[in-house]
């Protein structure tokens, strides 16, 4: 299994998305993600532009076997749609493949009941449909621009349940990769083309949406094909190495896992920084100074 990464350095520059707690932080975590899991998946892809491969492989010299400026077709991209450069690297691959987050570490392969399936994420989240107002907010603006959204979005949220789901893509994977695919370039399809430059203009802030479109929409398109047994995806079905966020969030069960994702704001606390730091150094001391080195470069 093909392990990739990707880094459109656009929004990153821009500040936008959940921070690191500084700029060495955010390279010590670079060193970390690619180090543990290239100990299990050694054909490693990283899907950057040219910024983040001079910061990455010229300048920090992480060792992937393969790097692709692919995301360069993002520059004139509205940075503010971070998830665009992970949408983008997924509709790239040929071959199963997981994705794994900057922040997400794997102490050890994943259980062969995810990485052999069809598809996997890191685990299921369900809310009431009041709990997320991104999902509203976008069919309301849809509706006003008189564009139509998916048939697969529709679908499900056609069915009167009172809740939706979201598939968390701190890994996302798999063997069905003509679905992944499908499912990306769609993804990247809503969000880029022409027609639907109204219907954003309508929400400049799209940080809740990233969210709505990479990992609601990849719920409701496993859902839509999964219940309607469609015959281009034979044995559709979706894994997940947690069965809730609840577990996700167990450190007991993440250690048994040998899995760290530094969710959310967790990334910028102080004692999480002071365990990276601690971590990369112990372990990897030669890129531990190669970040201090470019960090003092920067500053300079």
């Amino acid at each position: 299994m093909r392990a990739v990464w990707s880094f459109w350095s656009k929004p990153y520059r821009a500040g936008i998305g959940c921070r690191w707690r500084s700029e060495l932080h955010h390279l010590l975590a670079w060193v970390l993600s690619v180090n543990t899991a290239r100990r299990h998946y050694p054909e490693t892809t990283l899907i950057t532009d040219r910024l983040g491969k001079k910061l990455l492989v010229d300048q920090l010299g992480l060792p992937f076997a393969y790097v692709s400026t692919e995301l360069d077709r993002l520059a004139e991209a509205d940075p503010g749609w971070w998830a665009l450069g992970k949408l983008v690297a997924y509709s790239l691959q040929t071959e199963p493949f997981v994705h794994v987050d900057t922040d997400v570490f794997l102490w050890k392969p994943l259980p062969k009941t995810v990485s052999e399936a069809p598809v996997f994420t890191q685990c299921p989240e369900s809310y009431a449909n009041e709990a997320k107002p991104s999902l509203g907010e976008i069919e309301c603006v849809f509706h006003k621009t008189g564009q139509e959204l998916p048939p697969e979005w529709k679908w499900v949220r056609s069915r009167a349940t009172g809740w939706f789901g979201e598939e968390n893509c701190g890994i996302l994977g798999g063997c069905q990769v003509e679905f992944l695919c499908d499912y990306a370039h769609a993804a990247v399809d809503l969000i880029l083309a022409p027609e639907y430059a109204p219907v954003w203009s309508h929400l400049p802030d799209k940080f809740s949406h990233n969210f709505t479109v990479e990992q609601f929409y990849l719920w409701a398109r496993i859902e839509f094909y999964r219940c309607q047994r469609a015959p281009q995806y034979p044995g559709l079905r979706v894994n997940h190495l947690f069965s809730s966020v609840q577990e996700a969030c167990d450190a007991n069960c993440a250690r048994r896992l040998g899995f760290t994702h530094l969710w959310s704001d967790i990334k910028s606390h102080p004692a999480v920084a002071t365990r990276l730091e601690q971590r990369v150094r112990h372990d990897y001391p030669d890129f531990y100074r190669r970040c201090e080195r470019l960090i003092s470069l920067a500053a300079k």
